[in-house]
Protein backbone atom coordinates (compact mmCIF):
# COMPACT_ATOMS: atom_id res chain seq x y z
CA UNK A 1 0.00 0.00 0.00
CA UNK A 2 1.38 3.37 -1.02
CA UNK A 3 1.20 6.21 1.51
CA UNK A 4 0.27 9.61 0.09
CA UNK A 5 2.13 12.74 1.08
CA UNK A 6 -1.02 14.11 2.75
CA UNK A 7 -1.49 10.92 4.83
CA UNK A 8 2.17 10.98 5.85
CA UNK A 9 1.93 14.61 6.99
CA UNK A 10 -1.28 13.90 8.93
CA UNK A 11 0.34 10.96 10.74
CA UNK A 12 3.38 13.12 11.58
CA UNK A 13 1.13 15.86 12.96
CA UNK A 14 -0.68 13.31 15.12
CA UNK A 15 2.59 11.97 16.61
CA UNK A 16 3.32 12.87 20.24
CA UNK A 17 5.35 16.03 20.87
CA UNK A 18 8.39 14.18 22.19
CA UNK A 19 8.84 12.31 18.91
CA UNK A 20 8.30 15.45 16.79
CA UNK A 21 10.62 17.63 18.83
CA UNK A 22 13.59 15.38 18.72
CA UNK A 23 13.64 13.78 15.29
CA UNK A 24 17.28 14.01 14.29
CA UNK A 25 18.32 15.62 17.57
CA UNK A 26 21.78 14.69 18.66
CA UNK A 27 23.69 14.68 21.91
CA UNK A 28 26.77 16.88 22.46
CA UNK A 29 29.03 14.48 20.52
CA UNK A 30 26.74 14.67 17.48
CA UNK A 31 25.39 11.13 17.75
CA UNK A 32 21.95 10.18 18.91
CA UNK A 33 22.07 9.62 22.66
CA UNK A 34 21.83 5.92 23.35
CA UNK A 35 20.19 5.31 19.99
CA UNK A 36 17.22 7.45 21.03
CA UNK A 37 16.93 11.10 20.11
CA UNK A 38 14.43 11.63 22.95
CA UNK A 39 17.09 12.29 25.58
CA UNK A 40 18.67 15.24 23.80
CA UNK A 41 15.32 16.96 23.28
CA UNK A 42 14.18 16.21 26.81
CA UNK A 43 17.35 17.75 28.28
CA UNK A 44 16.97 20.92 26.24
CA UNK A 45 13.28 21.18 27.03
CA UNK A 46 13.89 20.61 30.77
CA UNK A 47 16.67 23.22 30.73
CA UNK A 48 14.29 25.63 29.00
CA UNK A 49 11.69 25.09 31.74
CA UNK A 50 14.37 25.66 34.40
CA UNK A 51 15.33 28.89 32.62
CA UNK A 52 11.95 30.51 32.04
CA UNK A 53 9.68 29.25 34.84
CA UNK A 54 9.77 30.51 38.46
CA UNK A 55 12.08 28.63 40.81
CA UNK A 56 9.15 28.06 43.21
CA UNK A 57 7.06 26.44 40.47
CA UNK A 58 6.74 22.69 40.04
CA UNK A 59 8.64 22.83 36.76
CA UNK A 60 8.35 19.12 36.00
CA UNK A 61 4.57 19.27 36.36
CA UNK A 62 4.42 22.49 34.32
CA UNK A 63 6.50 20.93 31.55
CA UNK A 64 4.43 17.74 31.62
CA UNK A 65 1.24 19.81 31.34
CA UNK A 66 2.65 21.74 28.39
CA UNK A 67 3.76 18.58 26.58
CA UNK A 68 0.36 16.96 27.25
CA UNK A 69 -1.43 20.03 25.86
CA UNK A 70 0.67 19.93 22.69
CA UNK A 71 0.29 16.15 22.33
CA UNK A 72 -3.49 16.48 22.60
CA UNK A 73 -3.73 19.39 20.14
CA UNK A 74 -5.74 18.50 17.05
CA UNK A 75 -5.51 20.55 13.88
CA UNK A 76 -8.84 21.41 12.26
CA UNK A 77 -10.89 20.73 15.40
CA UNK A 78 -14.00 22.88 15.85
CA UNK A 79 -13.74 25.47 18.59
CA UNK A 80 -16.54 27.14 20.50
CA UNK A 81 -17.77 30.43 19.11
CA UNK A 82 -16.76 33.62 20.86
CA UNK A 83 -19.10 35.75 22.90
CA UNK A 84 -21.53 37.62 20.65
CA UNK A 85 -20.79 35.65 17.49
CA UNK A 86 -22.19 32.43 16.06
CA UNK A 87 -19.22 31.62 13.83
CA UNK A 88 -17.40 28.44 14.82
CA UNK A 89 -13.73 28.33 13.87
CA UNK A 90 -11.35 25.42 13.43
CA UNK A 91 -7.98 25.16 15.14
CA UNK A 92 -4.97 26.01 13.01
CA UNK A 93 -1.70 24.18 12.47
CA UNK A 94 -0.01 22.61 15.48
CA UNK A 95 2.08 25.07 17.49
CA UNK A 96 4.75 22.35 17.67
CA UNK A 97 5.59 22.68 13.97
CA UNK A 98 8.48 25.06 14.74
CA UNK A 99 9.64 23.66 18.07
CA UNK A 100 12.34 21.27 16.80
CA UNK A 101 14.08 24.06 14.89
CA UNK A 102 13.70 26.47 17.84
CA UNK A 103 15.23 23.97 20.30
CA UNK A 104 18.06 23.28 17.86
CA UNK A 105 18.66 27.04 17.56
CA UNK A 106 18.90 27.34 21.37
CA UNK A 107 21.49 24.55 21.39
CA UNK A 108 23.38 26.15 18.51
CA UNK A 109 23.44 29.55 20.24
CA UNK A 110 24.81 27.97 23.41
CA UNK A 111 27.52 26.14 21.46
CA UNK A 112 28.49 29.37 19.70
CA UNK A 113 29.11 30.83 23.18
CA UNK A 114 31.38 27.95 24.16
CA UNK A 115 28.90 25.77 26.08
CA UNK A 116 28.45 22.11 25.09
CA UNK A 117 24.73 22.79 24.53
CA UNK A 118 21.81 24.74 25.93
CA UNK A 119 21.19 22.29 28.78
CA UNK A 120 24.82 22.57 29.95
CA UNK A 121 25.12 26.36 29.66
CA UNK A 122 25.12 28.50 32.83
CA UNK A 123 21.72 29.91 33.80
CA UNK A 124 22.62 33.54 32.96
CA UNK A 125 23.82 32.47 29.53
CA UNK A 126 20.61 30.46 28.94
CA UNK A 127 18.51 33.47 29.94
CA UNK A 128 20.39 35.68 27.46
CA UNK A 129 19.94 33.10 24.70
CA UNK A 130 16.20 32.82 25.38
CA UNK A 131 15.75 36.61 25.55
CA UNK A 132 17.50 36.98 22.19
CA UNK A 133 15.41 34.18 20.67
CA UNK A 134 12.14 35.73 21.87
CA UNK A 135 13.22 39.17 20.62
CA UNK A 136 14.22 37.63 17.29
CA UNK A 137 10.79 36.03 17.01
CA UNK A 138 9.28 39.50 17.62
CA UNK A 139 7.16 38.31 20.53
CA UNK A 140 6.06 41.20 22.74
CA UNK A 141 3.52 39.40 24.96
CA UNK A 142 2.95 35.90 26.25
CA UNK A 143 0.24 34.00 24.40
CA UNK A 144 -2.73 32.74 26.39
CA UNK A 145 -2.26 29.39 24.64
CA UNK A 146 0.65 28.02 22.58
CA UNK A 147 0.90 29.56 19.11
CA UNK A 148 4.22 28.29 17.77
CA UNK A 149 5.80 31.76 17.79
CA UNK A 150 8.56 30.46 20.05
CA UNK A 151 8.62 27.47 22.36
CA UNK A 152 9.91 29.56 25.29
CA UNK A 153 7.03 32.04 25.05
CA UNK A 154 4.54 29.22 24.53
CA UNK A 155 5.82 27.36 27.61
CA UNK A 156 5.68 30.52 29.75
CA UNK A 157 2.25 31.49 28.43
CA UNK A 158 0.91 28.01 29.10
CA UNK A 159 2.25 28.05 32.66
CA UNK A 160 1.38 31.64 33.62
CA UNK A 161 -2.22 31.14 32.46
CA UNK A 162 -2.55 27.99 34.56
CA UNK A 163 -4.28 27.39 37.87
CA UNK A 164 -0.93 26.35 39.39
CA UNK A 165 0.62 29.72 38.53
CA UNK A 166 -2.39 31.50 40.00
CA UNK A 167 -2.02 29.50 43.24
CA UNK A 168 1.72 30.26 43.38
CA UNK A 169 1.12 33.97 42.77
CA UNK A 170 -1.33 34.25 45.67
CA UNK A 171 0.43 31.63 47.83
CA UNK A 172 -2.96 30.01 48.36
CA UNK A 173 -4.75 26.89 47.19
CA UNK A 174 -7.31 28.70 45.04
CA UNK A 175 -7.50 26.04 42.29
CA UNK A 176 -9.00 28.55 39.87
CA UNK A 177 -9.88 25.97 37.22
CA UNK A 178 -11.31 23.34 39.57
CA UNK A 179 -15.03 22.95 40.09
CA UNK A 180 -15.34 22.75 43.87
CA UNK A 181 -19.06 23.21 44.40
CA UNK A 182 -20.61 25.40 47.06
CA UNK A 183 -19.63 23.41 50.17
CA UNK A 184 -17.01 25.46 52.03
CA UNK A 185 -17.12 28.27 49.48
CA UNK A 186 -17.49 30.83 52.28
CA UNK A 187 -14.04 29.86 53.61
CA UNK A 188 -10.83 31.54 52.46
CA UNK A 189 -8.51 29.31 50.42
CA UNK A 190 -5.87 27.38 52.33
CA UNK A 191 -2.57 29.20 52.52
CA UNK A 192 0.35 27.49 50.89
CA UNK A 193 3.03 27.66 48.28
CA UNK A 194 0.63 26.95 45.46
CA UNK A 195 2.69 23.97 44.33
Amino acid sequence: MKLSRRAALKSLAAAPLASRLTVGAADQSGANAGGSALQAGDLTLAALADTVLPSDADRKAALAGFVAWIDNYREGADTDHGYGTTRIRATGPSPARNYAAQLAALDSAARSMGAPGFAKAPLDQRRGIVEAAIAGAKIDRLPSRPTGGHIAADLMGHYFNSSAANDLCYRAQIHRDACRGLAGSELAPERGSGK
